[in-house]
């Protein structure tokens, strides 16, 4: 990973960095073959809505969070042949460790900052945690086809510039004062009264140079998400060498999830008796117990 350290705080804000590959000249006995080969960097900036030029002093209360500097929904998806050996490389130049994670797949770590990682240490995983300043290279058989999420597994980091001073208002009831603040702000709206997924549903004016906190529309309706998040596309038609999106994936019938609307499931027989105690009163302690926790002075001989 390029990056420079002279006036490291304020070229990285602005986005000075790269992702540096080296191929061994020789076949190595650790780097097997790939059908695909995918390379990103994982990025931070802290820009208000509105404005263009990032905040250099920031350390950690960035407000979108990238990669290869691009937000979702305007990362591009990872398309591949079905059966295809995938190859990935993520690089974090950020300040905090980012566990990105893979939906629909199992991976294998193979490659670090110091090179490709013996085969008999690799194991099956979902999520690798990358440290600040680290880089993982992991490796899977595409051999599951459909659309499958690929995306940092913190909240916030799969969201779009979002302000952090807010207060919670779930089950709050603001239709009242809503109405009072329109008399003086008529484009007023309320937000968070059922959670942060209201705001992918809003279609509301936004200031230049920004993008919804959430958004992104699938097949099924609004994705609800931005930031460090992009989708897997896995192909049976799609042509070796071809990086193209495909589209949505078109489901095999009765494979789709849909309201039941049939009779009501019987009540669970324990749903009544959640929380009683694990053993009966008989088996209980009569009597008042009273405990005295002595605190050991000096260390003890330890």
């Amino acid at each position: 990973m390029y990056h420079p350290h002279a006036d490291e705080m304020t070229q990285m804000a602005m986005g000075m960095m790269g992702f540096w590959v080296t191929h061994p000249k020789t076949k190595h006995p650790w780097i097997q073959e790939v059908d695909r080969d995918f390379c990103f960097l994982l990025n931070a900036y802290d820009i208000d809505p509105g404005a263009y030029t990032p905040k250099i002093m920031t350390m950690l209360d960035f407000n979108l969070w990238t990669w290869n500097s691009r937000l979702f929904p305007g990362i591009s998806p990872l398309c591949v042949r079905h059966n295809d050996k995938v190859r990935i490389r993520i690089g974090n130049l950020t300040m905090t460790n980012h566990p990105i994670h893979l939906h629909g797949h199992e991976f294998e770590v193979t490659g670090t900052d110091g090179g490709p990682t013996p085969i008999a240490s690799r194991w099956p995983e979902v999520t690798t945690d990358i440290a600040v300043g680290q880089m993982r290279q992991i490796e899977f058989l595409a051999n599951e086809e459909g659309d499958w999420a690929f995306h940092c597994h913190k909240s916030h980091h799969t969201m779009n510039a979002m302000g952090h001073d807010v207060p919670t208002l779930i089950g709050v009831d603001h239709r009242g004062i809503t109405k009072k603040v329109q008399g003086l702000v008529p484009d007023y709206m309320a937000m968070g009264e059922r959670g942060m997924a209201d705001m992918a549903e809003m279609k509301m004016p936004l200031p230049e140079n920004t993008l919804p906190m959430m958004t992104g529309d699938g097949p099924f309706g609004s994705v609800e998400m931005g930031g460090m998040f992009s989708v897997l596309k896995v192909r049976k038609n799609q042509k070796r060498g071809d990086y193209s999106d495909p589209g949505w994936y078109s489901h095999p019938e009765r494979t789709i999830a849909f309201e039941y609307t049939g009779s009501a499931a019987p009540k669970p027989l324990t749903s009544n008796k959640a929380g009683e105690a694990m053993m009966s009163s008989s088996n209980l302690p009569q009597e008042t117990i009273e405990l005295k926790v002595k605190k050991p002075q000096g260390h003890l001989s330890h």
